[in-house]
């Protein structure tokens, strides 16, 4: 009788470590959350991945580093504000190149001088 083995992706074994060392998950909870058996699996990704249960300093590290992380609303804000202003940017840099290129193009093909010649008249 063979048994069905259920293989986790790299990826998905060091998220399921990392769940357990710093989000306090209990064995019981990940093995029901990503579908797999065996008691020892995540020790032996641990050692794996080169990772220790860390110490409570190292925990409370974490933990205020991810508190520092964590944006503001007021910072949120600010980010979509300027990617709004990114994408008018390229789109008015996209403008500009479309009415050289066609100014370009009616210079050559009218034999028309449109653009205004440099130096003011005195």
């Amino acid at each position: 009788m063979s048994r069905k083995v259920n293989k986790l992706s790299d990826d998905l074994q060091l998220q399921v470590v990392k769940e357990y060392l710093y989000h306090g998950a209990t064995h019981t909870e990940l093995k029901i959350k990503y579908n797999f058996t065996g008691c020892n699996n995540i020790y032996n990704w641990m050692r794996k991945f080169g990772l220790s249960k860390p110490s409570e300093t190292d925990k409370k590290l974490h933990q205020f580093m991810a508190k520092e992380v964590q944006k503001t609303t007021a910072e949120e804000k600010l980010e979509l504000k300027i990617k709004k202003l990114e994408d008018e940017l390229k789109r008015e840099q996209f403008k500009t190149l479309a009415l050289n290129t066609m100014i370009n193009i009616a210079e050559r093909e009218l034999k028309v001088d449109i653009r205004k010649k440099p130096g003011a008249k005195r």
